[in-house]
């Protein structure tokens, strides 16, 4: 077990290594740069922007740099002090600007993750118990109807019934006169009124998707001779299911934690945008259409990184979850 976790281990650093590299890489792929779109922004509008303006805003940001003096500069910085750098759109430090962001993206993403599972897990198992019965038909439809339909097609979709014909406000997590109150009991109700609708958007297709994995996985458990085996030595349904099957049916679930971290960081950037959300991701959007590069490669890299460390937590539940990941 601790050889297959150190090398793991390695395999997760050497990633990293390269994911930084590459997300700065990007960053510098399209042509120009923040002080490029920043230009083309002040000519449009009328203004102008001097050429001992623009160089001293790229010496300022680094910029009259070559591109590997600005990724050294920018990955110590990060590994030595925590400095992701200095946003220029924004003229704040990188980590500021994402702090401010990460308390409501946290919430509202476990919020979505624990309802997710809460709801897949037990009806996954019903449908694959119960495996064509009326209920299994119905979960089958919806899950369908779940995967077809796209997060921000439902979300404009809710949006207008809700407003046109419920009279509700959507959009936002607050009310405007709770945007910048002080926390109290009625902003957590006022908060807890307007969750509700970004939780149902996107835990929809999540919940079918997990849904269809575990009835599928379940099912295919059911029918192995080692569950024939326990229920011949007197083993009770229940306990059979649950001790059996049931575990090794929930790799999958386990699996998925790969891609749980970073959607934890990120939520949903096109229905955040749909719903006015005060979320890390627009602030991701925008940052890559002002080539904001400092910000945006810091997204990317921290993105990355969760994707990588939450495959190496994947690995090792599994490795514990079923020995047959570790043994091979």
């Amino acid at each position: 077990m601790w050889r297959f976790i150190a090398h793991r281990v390695v395999y997760t650093a050497l990633t990293l290594a390269a994911v930084s590299l590459v997300s700065f890489l990007i960053i510098q792929l399209p042509p120009g740069d923040f002080l490029t779109s920043l230009a083309g922004k002040m000519a449009e509008q009328g203004g102008d922007l001097d050429s001992a303006s623009l160089a001293g805003l790229k010496a300022r940001y680094g910029l009259d740099q070559p591109w590997y003096i600005q990724y050294w500069r920018w990955i110590t910085g990060i590994l030595l002090h925590g400095d992701f750098g200095q946003s220029f759109e924004w003229n704040k430090p990188v980590s500021e600007l994402l702090w401010d962001r990460m308390g409501m993206t946290l919430l509202l993403s476990l919020v979505t993750l624990i309802v997710t599972w809460m709801l897949a897990l037990p009806i996954g198992i019903y449908s694959a118990v119960r495996r064509y019965s009326l209920l299994d038909y119905v979960v089958t439809f919806l899950g369908f109807i779940g995967l077809a339909i796209p997060s921000f097609l439902l979300s404009l979709a809710l949006m207008y019934i809700l407003s046109r014909y419920a009279g509700m406000s959507v959009g936002g997590l607050f009310s405007p006169a709770y945007v910048n109150a002080p926390w109290s009991w009625a902003k957590l109700v006022d908060l807890a009124a307007h969750l509700w609708l970004p939780v149902l958007i996107l835990s929809t297709s999540g919940t079918a998707a997990l849904i269809r994995v575990m009835r599928a996985n379940l099912i295919d458990e059911l029918h192995k001779p080692y569950v024939q085996t326990a229920r011949a030595n007197g083993l009770g349904e229940m306990e059979l299911l649950f001790k059996y099957p049931v575990r090794v049916a929930l790799n999958p679930f386990v699996s998925t934690i790969g891609w749980v971290l970073p959607h934890l960081f990120s939520g949903a950037v096109i229905v955040s945008v749909v719903l006015s959300l005060p979320t890390a991701g627009p602030l991701l959007l925008s940052a890559l259409l002002a080539q904001d590069m400092y910000l945006a490669g810091s997204f990317i890299l921290i993105l990355s990184a969760l994707t990588v460390i939450g495959t190496l937590l994947s690995d090792l539940l599994l490795a514990w979850l079923d020995p047959r990941v570790r043994y091979q």
